[in-house]
């Protein structure tokens, strides 16, 4: 199956090319200063030196700003799973690939939540449109039908990228003081239950 990889080929004049690279520069700086949620869109523009219409046209809103800073990030961890080692990568049983693939999601909200979290609360909506999403979704709904043929596995492809959204992952580790190790063993047995309840 071929995935929606994040990002793709890009065809840009120059100077647009140069302003693509100042304003992600200047917001990774920032946000590596101050804290993601610390800092503005006209913060971000005036770092960058590039006018705010500018940075508006070429990202749209703050969500996918946010979404392009960890686009090089998102490269990396796609390849893993579609072409990486096993277990998150090919030639490991699908339900071992399923836990991998919830526990470095997880891992990822660990070490970057503050980042994704901007990133999936733009438009509404939007973030279940994103190339990103849909590559995730395309993975699940991938294991999940090898594992239950018989099962409605876009759905529950739906279900279990639920449970690893950053917002509420963020809130069980910050909010709920909840153990990164529990919330693995939680993924892992909320993959196993929705599997064993529809066999093969």
């Amino acid at each position: 199956m071929a995935l929606p990889l994040a990002g793709g080929e890009r065809h840009e004049r120059a100077d647009a090319a140069r302003n693509r690279e100042l304003i992600l520069c200047a917001a990774e700086r920032l946000f590596a200063q101050r804290g993601v949620e610390a800092v503005t869109m006209d913060e971000i523009a005036a770092e960058a030196g590039v006018g705010k219409g500018t940075l508006f046209r070429r990202f749209g809103d703050r969500a996918s700003l946010c979404m392009s800073v960890l686009d090089e990030r998102e490269r990396g961890f796609q390849e893993a799973f579609i072409r990486g080692p096993a277990p998150l990568g090919p030639g490991a049983p699908a339900n071992e690939r399923l836990v991998a693939f919830g526990a470095a999601l997880l891992d990822r909200a660990e070490a970057e939540g503050d980042l994704l979290l901007a990133a999936q609360t733009g438009t509404p909506g939007l973030r279940f449109r994103h190339p990103v999403h849909l590559a995730y979704h395309a993975h699940l709904t991938s294991l999940v039908r090898e594992l239950a043929p018989a099962s409605d596995a876009e759905y529950l492809a739906d279900v279990l990228l639920s449970a690893l959204s950053s917002e509420l992952v963020l809130h069980q580790r910050r909010g709920r003081g909840i153990e990164l190790a529990r919330l693995k063993e939680g993924w892992r047995d909320l993959a196993c239950a929705l599997i064993a309840h529809h066999p093969a």
